[in-house]
């Protein structure tokens, strides 16, 4: 502001020194009108374009500041809504990842609808050298108890070992110390499927009856024998029959239908 009035009060000098100097050329004779002209040329001419740099100058540096300030104003906004737009975002992202939650519960809830289920999703997972276990956020005051059957939407889980109040550890079928009594789909052969210590997704199937002909791709399913696992919830596939010099310990290796590094939602079978 004070640069402003600075650079106004210098045009108003220069405005007056001018119109003084017309006056004075104006009642001077014409013969001396060259003289005169010369002197406002050489003089006169080089100061008022010192000051209308300066003045110029001035103003310059005025908007400079101005359009900076200006420009830093805007920053901080931009920042702010920036701020806001990824709060946003992140309420969205939790609002979906609740949203495909639910919609999860349902669709296991419709396609094992002929059994009274409880639904869970994993809060932690207990993976050692020796053991492969899960937890879930359901427990005794919901009505959970030891050996019940656990699922997922693409089949067998595992079943309960211990409950607390509102949680529930669950052994599940890749477990080393797992085994399920199960059978090939096609054709009822009946085998075991055991948990490896080495891998999390894949069973071995073994008590293969020496009659049997298993094939890569038959469909493995529980057979509901052992007291536990209710009759005809998918396991898996089998990948690989795996022939020995001896046909009583051959075996196959089962792919389990449900991936456990990404199991979040289960249902418990009451």
């Amino acid at each position: 502001m004070y640069k402003n009035k600075r650079s106004g009060a210098i045009g108003t000098i220069i405005t007056v020194v001018i119109l003084i100097l017309l006056v004075i050329l104006t009642n001077i004779n014409r013969d001396n009108l060259s003289f005169a002209e010369g002197f406002a040329t050489s003089i006169v001419m080089p100061i008022q374009n010192m000051f209308t740099i300066l003045r110029h100058k001035v103003t310059g540096n005025n908007e400079f500041f101005t359009n900076l300030n200006t420009l830093k104003t805007e920053n901080e906004q931009l920042k702010q809504r920036n701020n806001d737009l990824e709060m946003q975002l992140r309420e969205l992202e939790i609002i979906k990842a609740e949203n495909a939650k639910l919609q999860e519960y349902a669709n296991l809830t419709e396609k094992y609808q002929e059994y009274e289920t409880v639904a869970a999703y994993v809060i932690d997972r207990d993976v050692s050298n020796y053991s492969s276990n899960i937890v879930i956020n359901v427990g005794s005051k919901q009505g959970i108890e030891k050996n019940m059957t656990v699922i997922a939407d693409k089949g067998l889980v595992g079943y309960v070992v211990s409950v607390t109040d509102n949680t529930a550890k669950v052994q599940v079928i890749v477990d080393s110390a797992s085994s399920v009594s199960s059978m090939i789909s096609t054709s009822d052969e009946s085998i075991i499927c055991r948990g490896s210590v080495d891998n999390d997704k894949f069973l071995n199937a073994i008590y293969i009856d020496t009659s049997s002909e298993l094939l890569v791709g038959d469909s493995v399913v529980t057979s509901g024998l052992g007291g536990i696992y209710p009759k005809g919830i998918t396991i898996g596939t089998i990948k690989q029959v795996v022939n020995t010099s001896n046909i009583t310990d051959r075996y196959a290796i089962v792919e389990t239908a449900v991936d456990f590094s990404k199991l979040y939602t289960v249902l418990v079978i009451k």
